[in-house]
């Protein structure tokens, strides 16, 4: 196994520890804590300023993942149409099913933090807070995180599986 392997590897897995772990965090811990903040308006402040923090940091980490993602494909000789991603034969191998899920898993983690991280927290602080549009606006968003926390565990079980050979 060569160094660059390793170094791929490691920079992806503290990338994703970084990323999985601050939205568990946020989910687990933060959301519930400032949930019992009042006023009504430092609540709002204190989730748009924690959820601008982490935004900024988790797409520098979104950012690695992809990157170091498509490094370690290509160090492990898999970005190659002929005979591998153009083959019915590899997707159907227990490798290809599970590299599949975390593709899959993958995307759709990057689409809900997209919609989450771009569209509902900036509106839900926009808004008045604690009226009944902010609070939709605020269950929404928590109905994503919870959403990408679930996709973030198949993930994490489609990388296991992966890196013990599918």
């Amino acid at each position: 196994m060569s160094t660059t392997y390793l170094v791929a590897v490691t920079l992806h897995a503290l990338a994703a520890i970084f990323w999985l772990g601050g939205m568990f965090f946020l989910g687990v811990v933060g959301a519930p804590v400032l949930r019992s903040i009042e006023p009504a308006a430092l609540r709002q402040r204190l989730f748009h300023d924690l959820g601008s923090r982490f935004r900024s940091s988790g797409w520098i980490a979104i950012g690695v993942l992809v990157a170091t993602g498509v490094w370690i494909l290509q160090l492990r000789g898999l970005l190659h149409w002929e005979g591998v991603l153009g083959a019915p034969a590899f997707w159907a191998t227990t490798f290809g099913r599970s590299l599949a899920v975390k593709l899959v898993a993958v995307t759709t983690m990057i689409m809900v933090s997209a919609v989450h991280d771009f569209a509902l927290g900036p509106a839900a602080g926009r808004i008045e807070p604690g009226t009944p549009p902010a609070i939709a606006l605020r269950r929404k968003a928590a109905l994503l995180a919870r959403v990408n926390a679930l996709v973030g565990l198949i993930v994490v079980l489609a990388a296991v599986r992966l890196a013990r050979g599918g």
